[in-house]
């Protein structure tokens, strides 16, 4: 999912062995189902996503697992639009991004997990950009930010409770930030913040 400060926009997914590429929204200050909003490229799964107050983006995925980057515009309608691509085919990584810059953090590349971070213009379009690696190579792991600092944590390849940060703004591999309670439970992880990354100045 993403959002602006009026909209929360829901992506892709699965159900069994079925995945969809429909895009729903909701009005945030109110109460109700989510109405269509439009589809992904394709049906797919375990996406990252970030966005600004105004773009959303959609970065990789599985089924099968894809480069792709895609966007909207949040206060719009309608199907995305190719953005560009990633440096390599992934999926279940983390999306995270300040008002300027959206990020993707490690996932799974066939034949393994990767550490790889690489971050895009969220204002522009085109492709990633390497950032710098984690510190281990998880995926299925959680990511959040503010318009400064982005923290991801836990993940699978193997379980692990080790939390990471990096500065959005500059580039270069990711610090230790501490541990999760527990690794058991570092996979598939919500995350959220007392901030919004791309609503935050």
């Amino acid at each position: 999912g993403l959002s602006s400060s009026t909209r929360g926009v829901f992506a892709g997914g699965r159900d069994g062995d079925n995945y969809s590429n429909v895009i729903d929204y909701v009005t945030i200050t109110t109460a109700g189902n989510a109405a269509d909003f439009g589809d992904l490229s394709a049906e797919k799964g375990a996406v990252g996503s970030c966005s600004s107050s105004t773009r959303g983006i959609w970065m990789g995925g599985r089924a099968p697992i894809v480069d792709v980057i895609e966007y909207i515009t949040i206060a719009s309608t309608g199907n995305v639009t190719d953005f560009g691509d990633l440096l390599d085919d992934r999926s279940a990584g983390a999306g995270v991004g300040s008002g300027t810059r959206g990020i993707h953090a490690g996932g799974y590349s066939d034949p393994a997990a990767i550490n790889v971070i690489e971050y895009v213009t969220i204002a522009s379009t085109g492709d990633s950009q390497d950032f710098g690696d984690l510190t281990r190579s998880p995926y299925i792991l959680s990511g959040t930010s503010n318009s400064i600092r982005a923290v991801f944590g836990g993940g699978l390849s193997p379980a692990t409770n080790v939390m990471d940060y990096i500065t959005i703004a500059s580039t270069g591999n990711a610090a230790d930030f501490g541990d999760l309670i527990t690794a058991s439970a570092g996979r598939s992880k919500g995350a959220t913040s007392d901030s919004h990354g791309g609503l935050q100045g």
